[in-house]
């Protein structure tokens, strides 16, 4: 039995296909809180369950062999730092509780690029990064790095347990959207009149989920694994974006000072207009601070990760939006 925590969300449901997929004789158990999402139409086992609620968990992981705990809140909006905390952290310490009392054979954690402090920027960022820490960091890159702390204190006491750190994910599935989602289907919709300076790293959903599979029998105990497709800047995606629909990208680009400085309005007319703040100053703070240099070489290694050229990723993404209706929607 593989358990999956998280498996309404993007990463979780594309994980559930591939598991259904694989392991045909082998059941899959999803937790889900209020949707199933993307992955609602597969033969899997539906449980009701909370990471906040550790006697649920006790219930969704009897039997189970291995574990993937993807549920998370993920979040730039400043104003939710404290419910980030507490999903990410205390959800994470009831699920290694759980597993420990469960006797759960494999963790397989998924954190996020965002726990590794990403200075020195001209320094290649491996799995040998400091951990952020300290309020100079938002409060969900905190909540990665402080989640995997209860994950290795799980191991201290006896748990077998493995850490995937994905860069940006971008993908097919993505149900929510996700704030990648977003961009690409608000560039679509020409809902962003300016590009700004600066860039992130992406990684494609499926190939995060191949690494996944991996890690269930091939990573080391304890160990963490690095999940990159490589650096794009704004530009680059936006051009990405036009490439693959023929909607023209924007051509001026808002100099990252001028654009640190209209942030807090944006996001004040963002939830104005009901919508999702995507130009938060903590996203600012990511796309102009973000390690260009970010190296998957262990995860290459020991899982045999490849990451796909990120114009198949977003074409791909397209794709998939249009099946759903989505690109015409005005939400």
């Amino acid at each position: 039995m593989r358990v999956i925590t998280g498996a309404s969300g993007h990463i979780g449901g594309v994980l559930a296909r591939a598991l259904v997929g694989r392991y045909d004789a082998c059941p899959v158990r999803a937790i889900f809180r209020k949707r199933r999402g993307t992955a609602a139409d597969l033969d899997v086992e539906w449980v009701n369950g909370d990471i906040l609620d550790k006697k649920s968990l006790l219930t969704a992981f009897t039997g189970a062999e291995v574990v993937f705990h993807l549920a998370a809140l993920v979040s730039i909006d400043p104003g939710r730092g404290e419910k980030v905390h507490t999903t990410n952290v205390s959800g994470t310490r009831n699920v290694v509780e759980a597993a420990l009392e469960c006797g759960v054979r494999r963790l397989v954690y998924f954190s996020s690029i965002h726990a590794y402090n990403q200075y020195p920027l001209d320094e290649v960022l491996d799995e040998g990064r400091d951990s952020v820490d300290g309020p100079r960091h938002d409060a969900y890159a905190r909540s990665k790095a402080a989640g995997e702390t209860e994950v290795r204190r799980g191991i201290d006491r006896g748990l077998d347990a493995v850490i995937l750190n994905p860069t940006g994910v971008i993908g097919p599935f993505d149900g929510g959207p996700s704030h990648m989602g977003q961009f690409f289907l608000d560039l679509h919709r020409r809902r962003i009149p300016a590009q700004i300076a600066g860039g992130f790293d992406c990684v494609d959903v499926r190939d995060v989920v191949d690494a996944a599979v991996a890690a269930e029998t091939q990573a080391r105990c304890g160990e963490n694994y690095i999940l990159s497709g490589g650096w794009y800047s704004m530009r680059d995606l936006a051009l990405l974006s036009q490439h693959a629909t023929g909607v023209a990208a924007p051509r001026f680009v808002f100099p990252m000072f001028l654009a640190r400085f209209w942030a807090p309005f944006q996001v004040i007319l963002d939830r104005s207009r009901g919508r999702r703040p995507l130009y938060t100053p903590a996203a600012l703070r990511f796309v102009s601070g973000g390690n260009q240099q970010v190296s998957s070489a262990k995860a290459q290694a020991e899982l045999g990760f490849r990451s796909r050229p990120l114009g198949d990723s977003v074409r791909d993404t397209y794709r998939w939006f249009d099946e759903q209706g989505m690109l015409g929607e005005d939400g």
